[in-house]
């Protein structure tokens, strides 16, 4: 017996051994290209700075030369600098931790071992792969939830393997500080560590815990709508950026430059800004549907995202009733209505005169309207006719101006030798005069007897039909809508695949106006139907969309799996839920949920005071302080300020970074923190306010304090 053990141990000092060999290769190896990267460099930078100085020199008296000359092999050194340049910024981080997973599997070509890291290594000497992306196909193999015979996905179709073991790493600062070899998914013990770590102040890439339900949805193809309904820190934003990073390495030449990621608000864009540069890109445009949306129609004037959010959670004026209505399909019927009204009776068509002879009947201008033109939009139409009358005024135009001419010539031709000195002067006056009012004709029509025919703009109907309202977030799709329908407006830019997050607060027109006005057809939508803020019926568009992409494609994916949170926190949060059907469960367990019931103002200051000291001594980095709404936010913090330093997050484009912070629920959302101090003076239990508990709740990972203050605010 005690053979055996000794034999087991001795084997694994020889493995640990031959991976620390490997590991100091891999490095070797990693820091020999560097330096090479580096004199690459060096010379490229030498090279097109030397270009530069001959080239300005040359040209310095030519500034057409300077602008117009292009140089295929400068733009050929150039961007071999960037390529370059990202190699080095790939490298510098792999020196530290080149991969973080092996996988031993046989295929068709026989047996293989590959290592698997955040990018790839290929030998210089002999082109074989050292390390693997964890984005290439059969790096898949290892997010595998088993050993033994897989299918997985290759360029060429799906391919069979038989995976013999998988090992993973733990290598930090260049050493090898841990090995598991697992059969199962991401082994338990690299899990539980990363899960167990503090909160960053911004969202981290995951490719060394993947699990494999995650892998699935990253690897699913490309020309398909995926819809992941995830429960709250189950992963979902986190594998949307990594489904970006993994669709650009697989197909970056028709995705480069033309991604794009609608996320809910500033503070959340910034939380995730630095997920997709650590998986070496850059370059994915990201935005608010806010900001996308009133970019687009030129609005600037709209209702502020901290005033909007307050208005519905005090339901300032009926607030809530006009939201649920612009976000129903009744308003989108009543848009509807408007177009049919507008494309049928906006027009007063008219014949059109020029010098009172009709140069374009008002039935040609109704049949360009209803029969030859009526594919495009109205106002597209309206444009192509009022050039199609344009060119018939000008033919006009023409035809008289050149009849002015010839009877000037005429005149001419016809006076006496002597007369020349005396009449033709008046003649040319008389021909210049005639010239100057056909023209001024024209413009007369133009302005004034085509006023008939001018296009309205589009802001001042939806204006009209909205009574004149402050513009609010839910104008700004059916104002698109409307430009869509009656202009034909297009993005400019051509997007082949669109990521929205926090998709469970997008109504259904706002899904069809990003559709039809990208015409986009590859699209990443997460979300959780729980937790949605704004105020809705039962119903959730983001999980009703196969009518309006037209059934093309859809995948619905569920995620009921929290790693934010430790079971205590989510077995909390549950109780917000509407049943047991919609409840997560957690893969860590911790401390219990702090629920403490405190009386007036000072002994709910007097709570979060102590316990943010001793959270802090615990060693938590990140600590905030979770209100309904701005209000409380602003009484708390006065009386807070006073005991402790703590961050206050009052506007929508503040940065986080760390410590104690008090803000409202709504700019918690999407965001962690290690622990959550959350203020729970709900006087009512509805649905919409069950929502925002279970939001601010499940902003905590590891522990969770409620004080419920009913007698307060």
């Amino acid at each position: 017996m005690k053979n055996t053990e000794l034999e087991k141990e001795l084997l694994k000092e020889i493995e640990i051994n031959k991976e620390k060999e490997k590991l100091d290769d891999t490095i070797k190896e990693i820091n020999n290209q560097i330096l090479k990267f580096i004199d690459t460099r060096k010379k490229v930078v030498d090279f097109i700075l030397k270009y530069r100085e001959k080239n300005l020199e040359e040209y310095r008296d030519d500034e057409d030369k300077k602008i117009d000359y292009f140089n295929h092999e400068i733009f050929v050194k150039e961007e071999q600098f960037k390529l370059i340049d990202m190699k080095l910024k790939q490298f510098t981080i792999l020196k530290d931790s080149p991969y973080f997973g092996k996988i031993d599997f046989v295929d068709k070509y026989g047996e293989e071992i590959i290592y698997i890291g955040r990018f790839g290594v290929t030998s210089e000497d002999e082109y074989e792969p050292i390390v693997v992306d964890w984005r290439s196909p059969v790096s898949s193999l290892f997010y595998e939830g088993k050993l033994g015979d897989v299918e997985y996905t290759a360029p060429e179709g799906r391919e069979k393997a038989n995976i013999l073991s998988k090992r993973q790493f733990i290598i930090k600062d260049g050493k090898l500080k841990g090995m598991f070899d697992s059969s199962l998914n991401v082994k338990d013990e690299i899990l539980q560590a990363v899960l167990s770590q503090n909160s960053n102040q911004k969202l981290k890439n995951i490719v060394m815990t993947i699990q494999k339900e995650q892998d699935e949805l990253i690897r699913q193809p490309r020309k398909s709508i995926m819809v992941v309904n995830g429960a709250a820190g189950s992963g979902k934003t986190t594998i949307a950026l990594h489904r970006i990073a993994y669709l650009l390495y697989n197909y970056r030449a028709e995705l480069k430059g033309k991604v794009l990621i609608l996320g809910p608000n500033s503070i959340f864009m910034d939380y995730i800004s630095t997920v997709l540069p650590s998986l070496g890109e850059e370059g994915v445009m990201q935005t608010t549907f806010r900001e996308f949306a009133s970019g687009i129609a030129g609005i600037d004037n709209i209702l502020d995202f901290k005033e909007y959010m307050e208005d519905i959670l005090w339901n300032k004026n009926n607030f809530k009733d006009e939201i649920m209505y612009k976000r129903s399909t009744e308003y989108i019927n009543d848009l509807d209505s408007l177009i049919s009204d507008i494309e049928n009776n906006y027009f007063k068509v008219e014949d059109v005169k020029f010098y009172d002879e009709i140069i374009v009947k008002k039935s040609e201008i109704q049949d360009m309207l209803n029969i030859h033109f009526k594919y495009m939009p109205l106002f597209k139409r309206s444009d192509r006719i009022i050039r199609v009358i344009y060119s018939k005024i000008r033919d006009k135009r023409n035809k008289i101006v050149r009849k002015i001419n010839e009877d000037y010539k005429k005149s001419i031709s016809n006076l006496a030798e002597s007369e020349l000195n005396t009449r033709a002067t008046n003649l040319e006056f008389r021909r210049k005069n005639a010239i100057k009012n056909v023209i001024e004709e024209v413009i007369k029509v133009k302005n004034e007897k085509l006023s008939w025919f001018k296009n309205p703009d589009i802001i001042n109907i939806y204006n009209d039909f909205n009574n004149n309202h402050k513009i609010i977030y839910e104008d700004l799709a059916p104002i698109l809508y409307l430009k869509i329908k009656l202009e034909g407006l297009k993005y400019n830019l051509n997007l082949r695949h669109i990521v929205i997050d926090e998709a469970q607060d997008y109504s259904s027109l706002e899904f069809i106006v990003i559709k039809q006005i990208t015409n986009c057809k590859s699209f990443t939508i997460v979300g959780d139907t729980n937790q949605r803020i704004i105020p809705v019926s039962d119903k959730c568009d983001m999980m009703s969309l196969k009518k309006i992409f037209n059934n093309e494609h859809i995948k619905y994916f569920s995620m009921k799996t929290s790693y934010r949170s430790t079971s205590q926190i989510i077995e909390y949060a549950n109780k917000y839920l509407d049943n047991s059907i919609d409840s997560i469960s957690s893969v860590r367990s911790g401390k219990e949920v702090k629920d403490i019931q405190v009386h007036g103002i000072n002994d709910l200051i007097d709570n979060i005071v102590h316990d943010i000291v001793q959270l802090k001594q615990d060693g938590y980095e990140s600590i905030a302080v979770v209100c309904r709404s701005m209000r409380e936010v602003k009484l708390i913090d006065g009386f807070l300020k006073n005991k402790i330093h703590i961050d206050t997050f009052d506007r929508e484009n503040m940065i986080y970074s760390k410590g104690e912070v008090i803000l409202p629920s709504y700019f918690a959302k999407g965001l962690e923190f290690d622990a959550v101090l959350m203020i729970d003076n709900f006087s009512i239990s509805s649905q919409n306010e069950n929502k925002l508990k279970y939001i601010m709740a499940t902003r905590a990972l590891h522990q969770l304090h409620v004080y419920k203050t009913f007698d307060i605010f």
